[in-house]
């Protein structure tokens, strides 16, 4: 009976909420975006489906779970270190042609997937690269070298 009109609302909710809440440049969303964005998504999922089909408690929720998420966001503006912490931090995969293999092991990272990122970009050799940077979003930015 409630499962049509609460599915519609969901949807409306979540696209608003998703408009507001991920403006970023690039169109590129991070992990702690994507938990939001589920999470959120599954408070309205068992609003629809769920034993307790009241609009108001998943209303509720869901505005809970935003002012988090502006809580959280204000925090990272004021402070570097919980930036990191949230978001990560841009970490070096190449530099002057040297692979940083411990750490592109520990990151699960081979460097077939740097090249790949760097062809699509327009350097198909690795003597052309400066650095290889994995960016905190999960992009990989390749940095020509000048030579």
């Amino acid at each position: 009976m409630y499962t049509s009109p609460h599915a519609i609302f969901g949807y409306l909710f979540l696209t608003l909420t998703v408009r507001v809440l991920a403006r970023r440049p690039g169109a590129q969303m991070t992990a702690f975006e994507f938990v939001l964005v589920f999470l959120i998504g599954g408070v309205i999922i068992l609003s629809t489906v769920g034993d307790d089909p009241s609009m108001t408690n998943c209303f509720g929720a869901v505005l809970a779970i935003v002012l988090m998420h502006r809580l959280v966001t204000f925090f990272k503006v004021k402070s570097k270190r919980f930036s990191e912490i949230v978001d990560g931090r841009p970490v070096v995969l190449l530099k002057d042609g040297q692979w940083q293999s411990d750490l592109m092991a520990q990151l699960r990272l081979q460097d077939t997937d740097v090249m790949a990122s760097a062809r699509t970009k327009g350097i198909p050799k690795l003597k052309d690269i400066k650095y290889a940077i994995l960016e905190r979003n999960g992009a990989i930015s390749i940095l020509k070298d000048k030579k």
